[in-house]
């Protein structure tokens, strides 16, 4: 499997949910089903697991490890498989990526240390110090509504000198601190928040890491070529019938909300692990409204 530089990740990824039973433990079989259903019928060239979606704080080890080794097995020979590694605890992030590679993962979505409040010098060693660990390329995922601490410009401009850190993952919502990253540095952006894609693509960002791309992964790789067009009507055009789906999906937890609709779909899902919440029948409802108003019946 090859792929283009510019994009090292791919185009439309997916932060993949991690499907439960109905007792809370993986459904290892749900998730190859749910992987190979977002490659071959969503328009996916490529997949997060172990994000947050996935749920990931609340997996062991070892359910890490069982659940990127399945999704490898589905979809590894036809999609780029992100693996999410990052933790507040340098060392643990390590091993975790040590460990991803062992299995096959083809690259690295490392978070930005939460609830640790590090300053700018302790990022960049965190970050560095996880690039030397494998020979993966490492996408970072800068989210100070979870982790308080933004990746500063600065940061990330010294992070992008190390050959291995490639990309960020992009929900900061500071569109003139992308602008800025991008005009000094080669790192490719992926939008990580689907309210902003389009603006994301439109200041130059290569692709998205979705949650409702579990649903309209086609449409998301519209609006890409739409972008890359320069047919910017069009692209307006798409991510307007788009906006409803966004919205929708995030009145709460997106987890919590897109569990719900893929359980709808009759897709492997199950229910959220402690200490979130399946979504309420109000929800569920309230869920089904917004979706249809952007194209999605359930």
């Amino acid at each position: 499997m090859t792929t283009d530089p510019a994009r090292p990740f791919g185009r439309v990824l997916t932060a993949m949910v991690t499907p439960f039973a109905e007792d809370g433990s993986i459904d290892l079989a749900g998730a190859q089903e749910l992987a190979a259903h977002l490659v071959d019928r969503e328009a996916h060239d490529g997949l997060v697991v172990l994000g947050t979606t996935g749920e990931a704080p609340t997996l062991a080890d070892g359910e890490q490890s069982a659940v990127l080794e399945a999704v490898l097995d589905a979809v590894g020979d036809r999609a780029v498989v992100v693996a999410g590694v990052g933790t507040n605890d340098t060392a643990h992030t390590i091993d975790n990526a040590r460990r991803a590679e062992r299995l096959g993962a083809h690259g690295l979505l490392v978070v930005t240390p939460y609830y640790s409040k590090p300053p700018q010098a302790g990022l960049l060693r965190h970050f560095t110090s996880v690039a030397d660990s494998t020979d993966l390329p490492v996408m970072l995922y800068d989210i100070p509504p979870r982790s308080v601490v933004p990746i500063e410009v600065e940061t990330l401009v010294r992070a992008a000198e190390h050959p291995r850190i490639v990309a960020v993952k992009d929900a900061k919502a500071d569109l003139g601190a992308v602008a800025w990253t991008l005009a000094r540095t080669d790192l490719a952006y992926y939008s990580g928040e689907d309210m902003l894609n389009l603006p994301l693509l439109a200041l130059g960002a290569v692709g998205v890491v979705s949650v409702v791309g579990h649903v309209v992964g086609p449409r998301l790789a519209e609006l890409i070529a739409a972008v890359e067009a320069g047919d910017l009507p069009k692209a307006r055009e798409i991510n307007d019938g788009l906006l409803p789906v966004y919205t929708g999906v995030f009145r709460t937890q997106g987890v919590i909300t897109i569990k719900a609709a893929l359980r709808e779909l009759g897709l492997p899902a199950g229910p959220v692990r402690p200490p979130l919440v399946d979504a309420t029948p109000e929800q569920i409802a309230q869920l089904r409204t917004d979706l249809a108003s952007g194209g999605v019946s359930l």
